[in-house]
């Protein structure tokens, strides 16, 4: 009886522990990482997701290829300064905290922002991203709120750096830590909420306005659009093949 209640209890406990050993692992998965240097200096983790290699943290580089400066508008200047502003320019909320916010002037810049041997991602290239974490090709071209779930997939764990409360339930599956870099409008309003994150795309079109990704605290799916030239988002660099 007592070798019997013995076998009994090893099986109970070894179903338990197969069951949470499957479930800790269900959104798990074998990434490649690595990391790379802008040139101001600052290292930035990377990870591989299908064949391209993405920065798994938003540019705050201040500097151009060149070393010469992008310009800074800071928080505090008047709405105005950003919205007249022609040239590169870049600005931040939470003490850089997410990031930079630069403007497409500095996006399209010919000397560079990207680190030497990266460039600002492209429409297509988020596109790519979209459907190697799930999204289907009919989805990935329309615009507005696509897919299904696929902003969740690259949020930190339970939505971290988001807030409390959100609808955005973070998975942390491709280790591409998206977080609330927010955005800067055309006519200089800063958004402060910490509760969006928007990021340009690099394109060789030329016209008044260009691609942007955008994800929302109250959204679990990607925003595909594209808007004037003059807001202020996130950058975000694939390394070049």
């Amino acid at each position: 009886m007592m070798k019997k209640f013995f076998n009994t209890s090893i099986l109970v406990f070894m179903s338990i522990f197969l069951f949470v050993a499957c479930h800790k692992n269900e959104n798990e998965r074998t990434l490649e990482t690595g990391s790379v240097t802008d040139k101001d200096g600052n290292t930035y983790a990377t990870v591989k997701i299908g064949d391209d290699w993405w920065m798994a943290e938003n540019l705050k580089v201040t500097v151009y290829r060149d070393s010469s400066a992008i310009h800074q508008i800071a928080a505090t200047e008047s709405d105005s300064s950003w919205a007249s502003q022609e040239n590169g320019a870049y600005t931040f909320t939470n003490d850089t905290l997410y990031g930079l916010l630069y403007n497409y002037s500095a996006v399209m810049d010919p000397r560079g922002i990207a680190p030497s041997g990266w460039h600002i991602a492209t429409d297509e290239e988020w596109k790519q991203l979209e459907k190697e974490i799930g999204m289907s090709e009919d989805q990935s071209n329309k615009l507005g709120w696509r897919g299904t779930n696929e902003a969740e997939k690259l949020a930190p764990l339970y939505s971290k750096g988001w807030p409390e409360g959100s609808e955005l339930f973070g998975l942390d599956e491709y280790k591409f830590m998206a977080l609330p870099g927010g955005c800067r409008l055309f006519n200089g309003i800063l958004n402060t909420q910490n509760n969006t994150a928007f990021w340009w795309t690099q394109s060789s079109e030329n016209s008044d306005e260009a691609w942007y990704r955008y994800m929302d605290s109250n959204q679990d799916r990607i925003f595909r659009q594209h808007t004037y030239k003059g807001y202020g988002m996130s950058i975000r660099c694939v390394k070049d093949k």
